[in-house]
């Protein structure tokens, strides 16, 4: 075999196979903020890519894209999901709800707009994720779901330690957990969870 196609072949595979399997769709739909899109999408990318490159929702933000930071946390049916470990092809069929997708009618959704009421923010870029976590995870704690520090055998009490813990997996590089607590806090006290 001469250099060039040694080049070319890496651990069995050619070019022209790893080629083939770019070129290679999917056919999903999605309903994405009440929007059905049908789409035909490689099985590698992200629904985080999709949403960010194809359908340019840019509320759902791009942090560690490890999973790690929550920045891009959205709803699928319901329940909070890191999108940037989710593959957009295996979420054909289900009801996805961005940051852009909370808001009703031209009023803004309840836990939005205690964010701003609470300054639940400072530079902005965690808050998309902070807010759909926080919508999902008071829907949890309406469901009776319990967290790691829920008092297991009596009432539960949703304290701040409560709201902590179940926002763990969204983090605020700015340090504003204290108004991030008080938003959750008032719109539980409130209208509850959406």
């Amino acid at each position: 075999m001469g250099a060039t196609a040694a080049a070319l072949t890496i651990s069995g595979i050619t070019v022209e196979m790893a080629a083939a399997a770019v070129a290679a769709t999917v056919h999903c739909s999605l309903t994405i903020n009440g929007d059905l899109h049908d789409l035909d999408l490689e099985p590698r990318v992200t629904l985080l890519d999709l949403l960010r490159e194809r359908l340019y929702l840019t509320g759902t933000k791009k942090g560690c894209d490890h999973g790690q930071c929550g920045a891009c946390t959205v709803l699928i049916n319901g329940t909070r999901v890191n999108s940037c470990l989710a593959l957009a092809v295996t979420q054909d069929g289900n009801q996805i709800t961005t940051i852009e997708g909370l808001a009703a009618n031209g009023n803004l959704h309840p836990m939005q707009a205690a964010f701003i009421e609470r300054d639940g923010f400072q530079c902005g870029f965690c808050t998309s994720g902070q807010i759909c976590s926080a919508v999902a995870m008071l829907d949890e704690w309406k469901r009776g779901m319990p967290s790691a520090v829920t008092t297991h055998g009596a009432a539960a009490d949703f304290s701040d330690a409560e709201i902590r813990e179940r926002m763990a997996g969204n983090i605020c590089r700015c340090g504003a957990y204290p108004n991030i607590v008080a938003a959750v806090r008032d719109v539980h006290q409130g209208s509850g969870a959406q």
